[in-house]
Order: C-alpha cells, then structure tokens, then sequence
C-alpha cells in the first residue's frame, strides 16, 4: 500500500511499536480496530486532547447559576455537567440549552409565560460566563469564536434554544433571542406549537400544521436571514423535510439518533439522513437511552397502557408536572392503587429497555457515517435532560466516546470532525448565509 494511502497515529506514552496504523477501508471508519487496548487508550488520550469537542445539547435548571448557592463552577451532586465535570472530562464546548415546555394552549398567556422562562435560562448563561467564571468559559457567537476561546484554554459555551413555543406570535423575538446569544433554535418541543408539529403526533396520528405553520415558514427565513442554525431533532418529520426545502442554510439536528436502530419518532429515518446530507447538515446523534436502544413494539405497547391507565383515573395527558399534579390531587387510596397498577406497568408487564453503552452509542454514529458521510455527523449527550449511557453518564467521562472512536478505526481527522467539526462547519455555512 502506498504511503500516502496510510493514517497513522502515535500515541506518545508508548513505544514506536504501538504506534497506530489506520488503513482506508469500506466500513464506516477509515482504518481497522486497532488490537491493544494500551495504545487504543494512549490514542485515544491525545487525539482527545487536541480535537475541539462540542456537546451540542445540555439542559439547565437557573437555580445551578446563582451567586449565592452551589453553582456551574462547583461539582454539582446532581448534575451530569459543569465546568468541573468538563474540564475533568477534556470537553471542550457544550450548548447549554433555553428549554421551555410546550403548553397545550396556544395563547397569549402561555406565550408570556414561556418567555419569561426562556429569559431567565438566557441570563443564567450569561452570569456563568461573564460574573461567575470568567476566566474559565465563554460564550461563543460565532464558529472563529468557538475556536478562539478553545484557543486560551476556556470552556466554549453555547446557547442552544429547545422549542420556539416562546417566540409567541411575535416574529420579532427571534431576532431578540439571536441577539441574547442563541445559535440554534427548534420550532417545537413534545407536542405541537405554534410553529410546527411535533414528531409526538406519530403517537396518535393528529396533527395541527401538516408540518410546519405559516408563522413557522417565517421563523424559518428569519433564522437563516440572521444566522441562527434550524434544528429539526424534536419536529415531526414532515415539519423537517419541509424545514431542509425552504432553508437556504445547512440545517442540524441537536440530538436525535438514526431509526434504523432504534425505531423512536425523535430519531430519524433514512429518508431524512439523506435530505439531510443533501442540504449539507449535520445530524448530532445522542447518547440517551431511549433513542440509542429500544424495542419499539414494547415500547408502544407500554405507553398505551400508561395512556389507558391515566384515562381510567381520569388524568389528562400533558407535561410531566402536569402529571404529576393530577396525581397527587387524587384521594390516597386511589392515588396508591393508581401507583400500583402503573408499577406493575413499568416494572413487571413493560420492563424498561437494557442500558444502552458507549458502544450502542458509537453504532449509531458507524450507521450515519456509512449512510450518508462522515462529514455530517456529529455528538450531542442529553445530559441533564435523560440522557447518558454506560460509560459516558457525566461530563467527566467524554473520553470514553473519543476512546471508543479510536478502537473502530476512526482517525484524528475523522474523530475532530465528528466531535465538533462539521457542526462548526454548518454554523459557519448559516453565517454565510447570513451576510448575503
């Protein structure tokens, strides 16, 4: 073989025995697993090091951004990250997430509310990086941003916007969120919006846009007129390929997986992935349980009877506070035989799902790498909003996904692009879009 046809890799702490030779093969990476684990890890450790690794979907809760109690910059008991937890685990970026839950009314109230949610998680970011750490992370408006401040050694932070149910009916706020720092924006959560369906439709087959809204169809322009990136994780599939026909920007997905291997409606099909790649976006495949590794037909026969139950009891679906709200207003001895029966459900008939690991993970990532490139697919964790798998549960253990890139072949060059390579390249391509 020639040389040029060779990628090797060295691993420093090792002999030059050791070091790794990665050849160019058919399968989704470039080269063969390598067969030491000595030098997968020795690898793995430097390639980690170096890459420019961007987990693009966290949640926060602003009682962790606070002055006064135990915050972002400490080891927080609860939480999968904070800076700690990514400065331990060599992350470099993270897109810590303006979440707000979708309201089944579509009103002016509900849209105040939502806003007022999504104002105060914007302000929470922003007393992280500008009053509580500093000197330890920054937030980045740009892709030259993102590295930059990898450059100087800060955490690079994000902001990520999940559901546009607080735009309300107001075009303008769009525009106000850019403006506070949000960089990428998806125009619906569990549940329809204003905006969009959500791929939670699929449950009962109703739908209230076929897609996407009228107002929806604007967000779309405004976001690509100011340079904001579309994500399609949580819309319907309809709404999405949609969203890839009017963008005239690259689109991402935050977090979903590829539904071949799991059969969830918030992962995506192979007629996505491909009006994806056609775009020029990047999927972020996500490490959560429940989209890495299910059994659809269980899963559906263990939601139906959750649905069955809660009408026996007279608990409207909604949110999970919802709920919970109606549970607990239910007398006790019906509140305990309601506990029971949903027991029984989830434990005994419908067992939850095996844990997902790392390497369920990494399937998902060999699956759209050989589907559609490896230049759109990237890595986004949930963490803090359910996700997380065996071998990366925290912030801390982000090496273990480098690691395993490593042992199937995957070279520097690939690995620094599915760790945040091509999501800078889509974001760079949306503010070129942006400066026409």
């Amino acid at each position: 073989m020639p040389a040029s046809a060779r990628r090797c890799l060295l691993a420093p702490a090792l002999p030059l025995a050791a070091v790794l030779c990665l050849t160019p093969s058919l399968s989704a990476q470039s080269g063969p697993k390598p067969r030491d684990e000595a030098a997968v890890l020795a690898a793995a450790k430097a390639i980690h090091a170096k890459v420019l690794s961007i987990d693009t979907h966290v949640d926060i809760a602003p009682s962790n951004f606070t002055a006064t109690g135990p915050n972002y910059t400490q080891r927080l008991p609860r939480t999968q990250v904070d800076l700690v937890k990514m400065e331990e685990g060599g992350l470099v970026g993270a897109f810590l997430i303006v979440y707000v839950g979708q309201d089944t009314a579509l009103n002016a109230a509900g849209y105040a509310r939502a806003n007022a949610q999504a104002i105060e998680k914007f302000e929470a970011i922003h007393r992280l990086t500008e009053t509580l750490a500093p000197s330890r992370a920054e937030i980045a408006y740009t892709a030259a941003d993102a590295r930059r401040i990898h450059q100087s050694g800060k955490r690079v932070i994000f902001i990520g916007i999940e559901n546009g149910f607080p735009i309300g009916s107001d075009l303008s706020n769009v525009q106000k969120f850019y403006e506070r720092g949000g960089r990428y924006l998806s125009l619906a959560h569990n549940g329809h919006s204003q905006l969009s369906d959500s791929n939670t439709g699929e449950r009962d087959g109703v739908w209230l846009h076929n897609g996407l809204s009228p107002l929806g169809r604007q967000v779309i322009a405004e976001m690509n007129r100011l340079g904001m990136m579309i994500d399609v994780s949580h819309p319907s599939k309809q709404s999405m390929l949609q969203t890839v026909a009017l963008s005239t920007a690259p689109i991402m997905a935050s977090h979903s997986g590829a539904r071949a291997l799991c059969g969830h409606s918030r992962n995506m099909d192979d007629e996505q992935l491909d009006a994806l790649k056609k775009n020029g976006g990047v999927i972020q495949l996500v490490a959560f349980n429940s989209y890495v590794k299910c059994n659809p037909t269980r899963d559906a026969e263990r939601a139906a009877a959750i649905d069955a139950l809660r009408k026996e009891y007279g608990i409207a679906a909604g949110n999970r506070a919802e709920v919970q709200r109606a549970m607990d207003a239910l007398p006790n001895d019906r509140r305990n035989a309601y506990l029971a029966k949903q027991e029984d459900i989830t434990a005994r008939r419908y067992p939850a799902d095996p844990a997902a690991t790392v390497k369920d993970f990494a399937d998902h990532i060999d699956y759209v790498v050989k589907r559609i490139g490896i230049d759109h697919v990237g890595i986004s964790s949930d963490f803090d909003g359910g996700g997380g798998v065996d071998g990366w549960r925290t912030a801390s253990e982000s090496l273990n996904v480098t690691a395993e890139l490593v042992r199937r072949g995957y070279t520097e060059q690939e690995i620094a692009k599915i760790w945040g390579g091509n999501l800078l390249r889509v974001m760079e391509r949306v503010e070129k879009v942006a400066g026409k």
